[in-house]
C-alpha cells in the first residue's frame, strides 16, 4: 500500500520527489522519507508523520542532487517507529545503497533467520531490509546484477526503487501485485506508484513497468532487465476498489471508470427499493455514481467528510481507527431525513466502521438504510501488502450475510460478486489477485499460524 516515487536526471530531484510523495500521501500516513545523491554523497531525511510536515523547505535544502527516491509508509510488516521508516540506506562494498519498497515479502522471515544465523545484523524489523542484506552478501561489478541475485531469492510482492552512486533502479515483482509506472519530465525519468503523481509534476508518456521488469536509469539512458515472470500477472484488484486515487490509471484502467462500472454492476446484482443513493466518501463516490445511473435512483451527497482527517482504514492502531470514524464523517440531515437510502461503500473488513456509519445515517433521519458494497466479502488476509487483519478478525470469515447485516444495523446488505468485479476490470479475469475474497493465493503462504507468529507483525496486530 505504501507510496514510492523516484526521479533520475533532474536538477531539483528532491523537491520533485517531495511533490510526488505529496500526491501519494493517501497511500501511507505514518512516516515518510527521501534520499538524494548529490556532491558525491548520499543524504537521507525521514520522519514520522505526513509529507508536508516532515519536509519543510529547510529540510529539502539539505538534499541536493539530480537523483532522489522517496517513500510514504503504511506499515504491513515491522512496527510503526521511525527506525522502520523508509528509505533504508546502507553502505556496502558496491557503495551506498538506498531502497524503498511497496509490498510484502512472504519468505522474509526464513531469509532473515538464515542471514542472522550467518552473522548478519539487521537495523530494522522491516521485511524490506532483507533485500539489501542479500545484495551486500552478493556484490557484483554492476549493482543491478547484485539486485537480480537478491530478487531471485525473495518471494511475494514488491515494487521497489534503489538509488546508487551511479543511477536509479526500479523493479516490479514477477506477479505484478503492486503498481509501478515510469514517465518523463524534462528529460528526466520518474517512477511512481500511481500516475496522479505524474499529473502533478507534468510528467509525460507514462507506462507501467511489466511484471518482473527491472529498469536501470543513468541520467538519460535507460536499460530494462527481466526476472522470470509468473505464468500470469496477478495485479491487486483492491487497488481499484479502494487504494488508488480516482484520477490515477492503474493496470491500464482509469480508477474512476472502474469504480463506476463496479457500482453499475452492483445495481444490477443487488437492486434496492429506495429513494436515493448516498456514497460513503470518498472511496464510495464513483461506485455510487455508477449505481445511481444504472438504477435510476437520484444521487445525493448525503454524507460529508472532514478532509483534514486521514484515511481511517490505513491508520495503524484500532484505537485511532475508531476515533477517526467519529471525526471523519457526518450525515447531511436535510438530504436524508425521512428517505430510504442506498448507502454505497467499497468494503467491509472488521465491520466496526460500517456499523458506526450506518448508525450515523440512521441518526441523521434516514427511514431505511440499504448497505451495498462494491467488492466481494473480505474473507481472507492479504500477505502481499495490504493491512487486512487476521482471519478471525474479518467479519465475513466469521459471520453469514444475515449476521453481518444484523451486526452493522442495515435494513438490507449485499456485496458485489467476484465475477461482477472481474468483469468491471480490463484484461483477463485470471490476471488479478483475488486472494482476500477467495483465499486463492498466487504465491504460496506457509499458513496463517506462521504469519501470526513471525517476527514482522502486521500493524493491525498492535494494541
Amino acid at each position: 500500500m505504501c507510496g514510492i516515487f523516484g526521479i533520475e536526471g533532474h536538477e531539483d530531484a528532491a523537491n520533485h520527489a517531495y511533490l510526488g510523495l505529496y500526491a501519494l500521501q493517501h497511500r501511507g500516513q505514518e512516516s515518510t522519507g527521501i534520499v538524494a545523491w548529490g556532491d558525491e554523497r548520499m543524504r537521507l531525511e525521514r520522519g514520522m508523520g505526513h509529507v508536508a510536515d516532515v519536509f519543510r523547505a529547510s529540510v529539502l535544502a539539505r538534499l541536493p542532487g539530480r537523483r532522489a527516491i522517496g517513500h510514504t509508509r503504511y506499515s504491513t510488516s515491522g512496527s510503526s517507529v521511525v527506525d522502520n521508516a523508509q528509505p533504508i540506506v546502507v553502505r556496502t562494498s558496491m557503495g551506498p545503497l538506498g531502497l524503498v519498497h511497496n509490498g510484502n515479502l512472504t519468505n522474509a522471515v526464513s531469509i532473515r533467520n538464515r542471514l542472522e544465523a550467518e552473522g548478519s545484523i539487521f537495523q530494522t524489523t522491516s521485511d524490506t531490509e532483507v533485500i539489501l542484506h542479500l545484495m551486500a552478501r552478493n556484490p557484483r561489478a554492476e549493482v543491478v546484477d547484485s539486485l537480480l541475485v537478491a530478487l531471485a531469492e525473495v518471494e511475494g510482492a514488491y515494487s521497489l526503487l534503489l538509488i546508487t552512486q551511479e543511477g536509479l533502479i526500479a523493479a516490479r515483482d514477477p506477479n505484478g501485485f503492486r503498481p509501478l509506472s515510469l514517465a518523463e519530465l524534462d528529460g528526466a525519468s520518474c517512477f511512481a506508484s500511481e500516475t496522479c503523481a505524474f499529473d502533478l509534476l507534468g510528467a509525460q508518456a507514462p507506462r507501467e513497468l511489466a511484471p518482473g521488469e527491472v529498469v536501470v536509469v543513468r541520467e538519460d539512458r535507460r536499460v530494462s532487465y527481466h526476472v522470470p515472470r509468473a505464468a500470469a500477472p496477478r495485479r491487486c484488484a483492491f487497488e481499484h476498489v479502494y487504494f488508488a486515487r480516482p484520477d490515477s490509471v492503474a493496470f491500464g484502467d482509469s480508477v474512476a471508470e472502474v469504480r463506476r462500472r463496479l457500482g453499475a454492476r452492483l445495481a444490477r446484482e443487488a437492486p434496492a427499493v429506495a429513494d436515493l443513493v448516498v456514497p460513503v466518501p470518498d472511496s464510495g463516490l464513483f461506485a455510487a455514481l455508477g449505481y445511481s445511473r444504472e438504477s435510476g435512483l437520484p444521487f445525493e451527497l448525503g454524507m460529508t467528510r472532514n478532509h483534514y482527517v486521514g484515511r481511517t482504514f490505513i491508520e495503524p492502531k484500532q484505537s485511532i481507527r475508531n476515533f477517526g470514524v467519529k471525526v471523519k464523517l457526518n450525515p447531511v440531515r436535510e438530504l436524508i431525513r425521512g428517505r430510504r437510502v442506498v448507502l454505497i461503500d467499497d468494503s467491509i473488513v472488521r465491520g466496526t466502521t460500517s456499523r458506526k456509519i450506518v448508525h450515523m445515517v440512521r441518526e441523521g433521519g434516514a427511514a431505511e438504510v440499504h448497505l451495498r458494497i462494491s467488492s466481494p466479502p473480505t474473507s481472507w488476509p492479504c500477505y502481499y501488502g495490504i493491512d487486512t487483519p487476521r482471519r478471525r478478525e474479518l467479519i465475513a470469515a466469521q459471520k453469514s450475510l444475515e449476521e453481518i447485516r444484523e451486526f452493522v444495523g442495515a435494513d438490507s446488505l449485499a456485496y458485489l460478486s467476484v465475477e461482477g468485479l472481474l468483469e468491471a476490470l480490463s484484461g483477463q479475469p485470471g490476471s488479478y489477485c483475488t486472494a482476500c475474497w477467495t483465499g486463492d493465493y498466487p504465491v504460496p503462504i506457509a499458513g496463517e499460524d506462521r504469519r501470526q507468529a513471525e517476527l514482522f507483525p502486521a500493524a493491525s496486530e498492535e494494541p
